[in-house]
């Protein structure tokens, strides 16, 4: 395969540094340890061709997953001749390499949403400007970009007056206007169309895209090329499906815009027009693996767009290793490379099971021998299958250990993520007095917020205080001190509404804390200045596009409604305020790239809460891949350091970190070390405080790609299926007829990896050398 397909001097580089050494799919890739090296491949591939193509056309794209790119792409440039520069350039095959100059390129942007305004900072129109054509110096005389504002429509109206509630209804193309405003509609829609092929037409004039960089959705997608797009598509206008809409709705401020909002997308075929073209995928973490794997393994298909790219002999998917975990090549070298763990014995006895469809109990050793995976395990016998039933019974005996005398700091990077996590654990945690529970988020979370929940609770609260309903501001001392004061009240009063079912004294309870939040915010003297400012915080939103990031103050407001409801979670339990601790980590900006943690301002404030706290054991999610969102790895790294700095003056050889992972990141069943049962109480508990706490994440304006509803569904669904498996290893019969009600009860099972710290700062380690060289 590999002789089929020569690399590039920075990819035969990367490929040596990954140690693969077959590759067997229909498109070449390379793999890399996690999402900020897959940034700096990336980053030299391009300087590598943009040396030898100087005046060739490129084509980039938007969102989080090239912020790695973008920031290696600078950070070479700026320091081709410095030491690190060259140290860089040496590693990976660019030392003969002319440093490239960038004004001479021709741009093509990829997709824009449709309609949207250009001035618009969550349009890929000022994404393009500010990050490429400003950030890379392109020459925009050069470019061809998407803009909403300047695409002719008919009357030579703008789109604010043909589309004005912003949906374009592309049934209009096949059937009769019915009224004047639908004949302007279906006029400009075929404008656009006009447009669109004028568009494609400017790029093929030019050869076509010379270098082509993209992400890849969940559901396959390609720019905007969801799945089942054809192949021969062209620049158009169209819709999308849910999968595409999900992970738009951060960028336009939900699902509720993103649903109805249309897209422009170069085709597939636009891609691949120029048979020379360089034609890169990247995509990181486990939850791409599965489309990876369809994506590389599967001839051309309209189904998986990525196929495309078998038509470029210079087609590749860069990928992280979680990315490419499914792949035969993958699973193959796994199995056949490398020291035999008892983490591949169980991992293949699990697989040989489900492809058998046999409970374990059931494998006979012709199976093992038969499977060209089992059949590797050192001194197969009998008795193989009974050391994976053993060991997992150990883990399982691991899960339900009363554990008594613990200090334990739970930690999460958004709110939600510990309850979505290991909810079941903790509370079996807490059932037990001599346990001492602390509980963090260590981000403010307030882009999960939207603006229409801030504008509703205002509302709300200006009633209530014309009907007199929030007596605490009468009080002579509120706006001094007071306000700081019983906000355990708050939570208690809203808990128990929640208890007698009456929404109406709930939404109470929530306005009661956002009064105190405006107060503490916005430095409010009097009850004169609260209504002043609520007002005025209602004119900014009401103001503001979706999606536009607010300013500094309103997104305190907004952190500190999730601040609240996270509090409120945890005093279903009994866990009093002031243990559940918010850090509102100073990386987190909301900007689209958030910024690298820094030792004074992000890891300081982690260490002193382990000093006030002193833990005995801390709670985490372990996504070293950075695999979920991007503030999941941020915050790891900034806890490691913490970690790291607190073993100074610490002796923390007793201290045990849990890694956990929820709805981006799971684990396999091989390797966790930790399991634990969930009943259909904890599931009920889990729903329950999800839905009656998360007040501004129930209607789930920012859903999963996997789910069009809540997180805490998602979840459910993950340790249901997580019990599936374990079942097939041990047996229904091992669950329902066991010695403890627990395990009798189990119908979902959590898995974690308990750590000690050497071990932890081993997983961290790599992604924290990944960028090392770059801040």
């Amino acid at each position: 395969m590999l002789s089929n397909y020569p690399l590039s001097e920075v990819e035969e580089c990367f490929l040596k540094e990954s140690g693969v050494k077959e590759i067997n799919t229909l498109i070449p890739y390379l793999t890399v340890d996690n999402f900020p090296k897959l940034g700096l491949m990336t980053a030299c591939r391009f300087l590598e061709w943009a040396s030898n193509n100087p005046d060739g056309v490129i084509s980039l794209p938007t969102g989080k997953t090239p912020e790695f790119f973008i920031k290696w792409t600078q950070f070479l440039l700026e320091n081709w001749d410095s030491k690190k520069g060259k140290a860089i350039r040496d590693q990976y095959g660019l030392t003969n390499t002319k440093k490239p100059v960038l004004n001479g390129l021709h741009f093509v942007q990829i997709d824009e949403f449709y309609p949207i305004k250009s001035s618009q900072k969550n349009s890929f129109y000022h994404y393009v400007n500010k990050f490429y054509i400003d950030g890379f110096g392109l020459d925009p005389e050069k470019a061809l970009l998407i803009n909403s504002d300047e695409i002719p429509l008919a009357e030579g109206k703008h789109f604010t007056e043909v589309f004005p509630d912003y949906k374009v209804d592309l049934s209009l193309r096949f059937r009769e206007a019915t009224n004047k405003p639908e004949k302007l509609q279906q006029e400009s829609i075929f404008l656009i169309d006009k447009w669109c092929g004028e568009y494609e037409a400017k790029i093929r004039e030019k050869g076509g895209i010379g270098f082509f960089l993209g992400g890849i959705g969940p559901d396959g997608h390609i720019a905007f090329n969801t799945r089942g797009s054809d192949i021969f598509s062209t620049t158009r206008l169209t819709e999308t499906n849910f999968e595409t809409q999900a992970v738009a709705a951060g960028d336009l401020g939900g699902i509720e815009v993103s649903a109805n909002r249309l897209v422009i997308t170069i085709g597939l075929d636009t891609i691949v027009y120029n048979p020379e073209a360089v034609g890169i995928i990247i995509a990181a973490g486990e939850a791409k693996a599965q489309i990876v794997k369809d994506s590389l393994e599967t001839p051309l298909d309209n189904v998986f767009p990525g196929t495309v790219l078998q038509k470029l002999k210079n087609g590749r998917f860069y990928l992280t290793k979680g990315a490419a975990s499914k792949l035969t090549d993958t699973v193959n070298s796994y199995y056949k490379t490398g020291e035999w763990t008892q983490e591949k014995t169980e991992r293949s006895v699990l697989e040989l099971c489900k492809k058998l469809g046999k409970y374990a109990s059931r494998l006979k050793l012709d199976d093992l021998k038969a499977d060209p995976y089992t059949s590797l395990i050192p001194g197969l016998s009998e008795n193989t299958v009974n050391s994976v039933i053993e060991s997992t019974i150990a883990k399982l005996n691991n899960g339900i250990a009363k554990e008594k005398d613990e200090v334990l700091l739970h930690t999460g990077p958004h709110h939600d993520d510990i309850s979505l996590g290991i909810l079941p654990h903790i509370t079996n945690q807490l059932s037990e007095n001599s346990n001492e529970a602390h509980f963090s988020v260590l981000t403010s979370g307030f882009t999960a917020v939207t603006n229409t929940f801030v504008i509703d609770t205002l509302l709300h609260t200006k009633k209530l205080m014309d009907d007199n309903e929030i007596q605490m501001v009468n009080y002579e001392d509120f706006f001094e001190t007071g306000y700081k004061l019983k906000t355990d009240k708050d939570v208690y009063h809203y808990l128990t509404n929640v208890a007698s079912e009456d929404p109406e004294q709930q939404q109470r309870g929530l306005c009661h804390r956002v009064v105190r939040a405006i107060v503490e915010v916005f430095d409010v003297p009097n009850k004169e200045k609260l209504r002043e400012t609520i007002n005025d915080v209602l004119s900014i939103l009401k103001n503001s596009y979706d999606g536009e990031k607010n300013p500094p103050k309103i997104q305190k407001l907004k952190g500190m409604i999730r601040e609240f409801e996270e509090e409120l979670v945890w005093a279903h339990f009994g866990v009093k305020v002031k243990n559940v601790h918010h850090l509102r980590l100073g990386f987190y900006t909301g900007d689209i790239f958030t910024e690298q943690p820094e030792k004074q301002r992000d890891v300081e404030p982690i260490v002193d809460l382990f000093r006030k706290v002193n833990p005995t054991k801390i709670s985490l999610t372990l996504d070293p891949e950075g695999s979920g969102p991007d503030t999941h790895y941020k915050v790891l790294q900034a806890t490691a350091a913490a970690v790291k700095e607190w073993s100074k003056e610490k002796d923390l050889s007793e201290l045990r970190i849990i890694g956990y992972r929820n709805v981006w990141f799971k684990f396999d069943a091989a390797e966790s070390n930790v399991i634990v049962p969930v009943s259909l109480g904890d599931l009920s508990v889990m729903e329950d405080s999800f839905t009656n706490c998360y007040l501004s994440q129930v209607n789930a304006s920012f859903p999963s790609y996997a789910h069009n509803g809540k997180f805490s569904t998602i979840a459910k669904r993950t340790w249901v299926s997580q019990l599936n498996d374990v079942q097939l290893l041990l047996g229904k019969d091992y669950f329902y007829q066991h010695d403890m009600a627990k395990v009798r009860a189990s119908h979902g099972l959590i898995f974690f990896k308990d750590m000690n710290v050497e071990e932890f700062i081993a997983h961290a380690r790599e992604l924290e050398k990944s960028i090392e060289g770059m801040i």
